[in-house]
């Protein structure tokens, strides 16, 4: 009797495993958890980040394979496309998390009969880190990674109406999960390591990049003394995050933290603060947002379309330091805690690992059968317009709003 054969998936732009750098390694890890026993995975690591000594063969019984290269930056390009060449000779479906190696997947859709989906991970060309050619190798890539994939992922319903208005796309909605997150019980020994635990303060935790609106954050408590901000970021990675980690963390009621990627520690500091404020003007759906949409904080956002998604247009809002010192102002704890038991229900109910992962293993199964990509055609012009005036269908006017699967 034949014992049926798993499908073997590669699942292509993380650092690696196990998780310790950002929100796709996290996702790469609940995806391993809950899918090896359907799957045969493999995921490629970035040997910079694994030293020989710390690296695995397989973790939670996906095989991982190692890269000499760094996954972000300019080296990402020939991280994910060496990843992507060497998942050929084994792999049915490439699950690809991110542009950066799409320039190859024209030769990959045409010359071979691989699958091919990817999450194109918010609208990266935009960021401000990127120089003027990053920029337009990203945009460019952005492009291709639509075109040529078999089922393309946006993690906010923003990135997808991009997508279908940009490329025709009918992309796939999958954010993230949080509860991985924990509420912590502090010991003496967390109070004596981080004495502001005792007082209320607010918090960040993020890469320092300008379109995370670090600055305005932090220049809006810097005119708050009487209000305490915990920060946690990659300071000394940019000329940016030097800057203001020089002029603002020298104010006694701001204190700038570097990098913290142990669980508990970093659960303990965000789930005992009393905001969040989450600055991102740029991307999609953040981990960070919906981990502390999980901890029930209330949640101050930057006032930009990804953001009101993700919290269903129920946080807070904010586009400038002035305006984000008013909130915290004349916000009141009463008004705070219901906000915050708004956003842990929003979570509860959106952002789990259960609902995400099983999304990706609906996609995969659809990967593995699809003849033709799914789009959408912008088809309110060919109706009846006046037919439709007469209807009293007023918010039909807005037609690039609309599109119809095809």
């Amino acid at each position: 009797m034949k014992t049926h054969q798993k499908k073997k998936v590669a699942i292509i732009g993380t650092v690696g495993l196990p998780a310790s750098y950002g929100g796709f390694e996290t996702l790469a890890e609940h995806i391993v958890e809950h899918l090896s026993d359907d799957y045969e995975l493999t995921v490629y690591c970035s040997g910079k980040k694994y030293p020989r000594q710390t690296r695995k063969k397989t973790y939670k019984n996906a095989k991982l394979k190692y890269l000499p290269l760094n996954a972000n930056g300019i080296q990402s390009i020939p991280y994910d496309t060496l990843s992507i060449l060497h998942a050929l000779f084994f792999a049915d479906v490439l699950l690809i998390l991110g542009v950066a190696g799409a320039w190859i997947l024209p030769f990959v859709k045409i010359f071979t009969n691989k699958k091919i989906i990817v999450s194109i991970d918010g609208i990266e060309w935009k960021r401000d880190k990127w120089n003027l050619p990053a920029k337009w190798y990203l945009f460019w890539a952005e492009g291709l990674a639509v075109k040529y994939s078999h089922i393309d992922i946006s993690d906010n319903e923003a990135i997808q109406d991009y997508t279908a208005k940009r490329y025709g796309s009918l992309s796939r909605i999958i954010e993230y999960g949080a509860d991985h997150t924990l509420k912590v019980k502090l010991t003496e020994e967390d109070i004596n390591a981080f004495p502001f635990l005792a007082s209320p303060y607010a918090f960040k935790v993020c890469r320092i990049e300008p379109e995370n609106n670090i600055h305005v954050i932090l220049e809006a408590f810097a005119r708050l003394p009487k209000s305490n901000l915990v920060m946690i970021g990659n300071w000394n990675n940019s000329e940016y995050g030097k800057n203001v980690r020089a002029r603002y963390g020298v104010l006694d009621n701001i204190i700038l933290l570097d990098p913290i990627y142990n669980q508990r520690k970093l659960d303990a500091l965000r789930s005992h603060a009393t905001i969040y404020i989450h600055g991102h003007s740029a991307g999609g759906t953040n981990p960070s947002l919906v981990e502390a949409m999980y901890l029930g904080l209330p949640v101050i956002a930057f006032n930009v379309s990804y953001n009101k998604i993700t919290t269903e247009n129920k946080a807070l809002y904010f586009k400038d330091e002035q305006e984000l010192k008013t909130i915290i102002d004349q916000t009141s704890p009463e008004m705070l805690q219901l906000l915050g038991t708004t956003m842990q229900g929003i979570a509860e109910r959106r952002y789990t690992w259960k609902l995400i992962v099983n999304k990706y293993k609906k996609l995969i199964v659809e990967a593995l059968t699809v003849k033709e990509k799914s789009s959408v055609t912008h088809k309110v012009k060919e109706l009846d317009y006046q037919l439709l005036l007469k209807m009293n269908l007023g918010h039909l006017k807005n037609e690039d709003a609309f599109f119809i699967k095809r």
